[in-house]
């Protein structure tokens, strides 16, 4: 089926002239036996799609910063045939609550092990992107016992450059105070390489919780660890990155940002138990942009 790129201009189409190979996020979801809901964890009401039996191994799926479950709408079907799946909205991301405190790396593994302990979970899997790869690997470190295998996808909490922590505040700052289709989609622009898999819907969401008045008002929170003092706290350093024992699959993307890129290489050196997944073609957010390519490596990674 070929990719259409669409436009704003899709949604004054009517029934009849809508193009036969439109794309959407409901096309990953609408033959998925899945369920979305929300639950309380340690005090914040937390947005989640759960898919696949309790009865299988299950698998922690955590997005970038500003993001949301429908991150893994691509993989859900797939992963959810081998395991049971959870994707949440972070703390103070998506749509989730966003309390007025910073949300620092320990804020987030809190909620994550609050997550496997709503669910009855001991250990699960981890599958992370961007800051959700940088608390599977928080939690891999402080809580070991709690986390199985591991995918890192365009990780983040080695390094961090000032000029990429400023392209981000000064880009999603943007965007939540003007959160017109135009500026959504310059942030679209530097996490997915192709205009095809920019789909429109996915464009659409991240809009409307851009709207959100909670979101305008905790922005800064959410945006605390682009700030130097904050992100060296949180950082993880070397040595802590060696302890992991973790086996670990890490994405290297490439067409991402080359600060990710390079954080990618060299978590997978230090990680002792770790193997490379090279996806060339795609940038931020390679399992949403390859799904073909990222769904049987990522089974075949967390059925070992």
């Amino acid at each position: 089926m070929s990719e259409t790129t669409l436009s704003t201009a899709t949604t004054t189409q009517t029934a009849t002239d809508q193009p036969a190979d439109h794309r959407s996020i409901w096309g990953f979801l609408r033959e998925l036996d899945f369920r979305q809901g929300f639950v309380e964890v340690g005090g914040v009401r937390t947005r989640y799609a759960e898919a696949g039996s309790p009865d299988l191994p299950a698998v922690i799926m955590l997005h970038g910063t500003g993001g949301h479950w429908e991150t893994f709408a691509p993989n859900l079907a797939a992963l959810s045939e081998h395991f049971h799946c959870i994707a949440v909205d972070m703390v103070g991301n998506g749509f989730s609550e966003k309390p007025d405190y910073d949300y620092e790396i320990p804020v987030y593994v809190r909620q994550a092990l609050g997550v496997l302990d709503h669910f009855g979970i001991e250990k699960a899997h981890f599958i992370g992107m961007s800051l959700g790869a940088w608390v599977c690997a928080a939690t891999a470190v402080s809580h070991p016992d709690r986390v199985d295998r591991m995918i890192l996808m365009s990780p983040a909490g080695l390094i961090a450059t000032a000029s990429n922590m400023a392209r981000i505040r000064a880009e999603r700052t943007a965007a939540v105070q003007n959160p017109t289709w135009d500026s959504i989609h310059k942030v679209f622009a530097h996490l997915i390489a192709e205009e095809a898999n920019r789909l429109p819907d996915l464009i659409a969401l991240r809009q409307a919780i851009y709207r959100r008045d909670d979101t305008r008002e905790t922005i800064d929170r959410l945006l605390i660890l682009q700030d130097a003092e904050a992100r060296d706290r949180n950082l993880i350093p070397e040595e802590a990155w060696k302890t992991i024992q973790t086996p670990t699959l890490v994405v290297a993307a490439g067409k991402d940002h080359s600060e990710y890129m390079s954080t990618a290489r060299t978590v997978s050196r230090l990680i002792p138990d770790s193997d490379v997944l090279e996806m060339p073609g795609v940038a931020h957010w390679p399992h949403f942009e390859d799904p073909a390519t990222f769904n049987p490596a990522a089974i075949a990674f967390l059925s070992k």
